[in-house]
């Protein structure tokens, strides 16, 4: 663990790297964010563990909003009072892992969710 205290990343800079590195997140108030809208509950459930699990293993934890059909991730490293790479490498992460798609990205060998109201439970943007 590192004690150095990082250097916030210019606004300007923050807002061009999310338009190129990760277009679905947002720059408000000094915070990155990106709202993941679930089919419900439990999808909602399932997203916040999924970003919990990250955040600790990352040991850079984000505030959350929690609703019944979305999550808003927010990400700032308080250290630093306002975005560093903590945060962009962390957003990655969270992004990769809950946009995955298995049908997409293996071939054919792992069937992903089925297109079925019934299991679908992140929604694309």
């Amino acid at each position: 663990m590192t004690h150095e205290i990082e250097q916030p990343i210019p606004e300007p800079e923050v807002i061009e790297r999310l338009s190129n590195e990760l277009p679905h997140w947002y720059y408000e108030n000094g915070w990155i964010r990106r709202k993941i809208k679930t089919s419900g509950w439990k999808a909602t459930l399932m997203v916040v563990n999924t970003v919990g699990h990250l955040a600790e293993k990352a040991w850079h934890h984000p505030d959350l909003t929690v609703s019944y059909a979305f999550v808003i991730v927010k990400l700032v490293t308080h250290s630093a009072k306002g975005i560093t790479d903590k945060d962009f490498l962390l957003a990655k992460k969270i992004e990769e892992v809950l946009m995955w798609d298995a049908a997409e990205t293996s071939a054919g060998v792992l069937e992903g969710t089925p297109d079925d109201p019934r299991f679908k439970y992140i929604k694309k943007d």
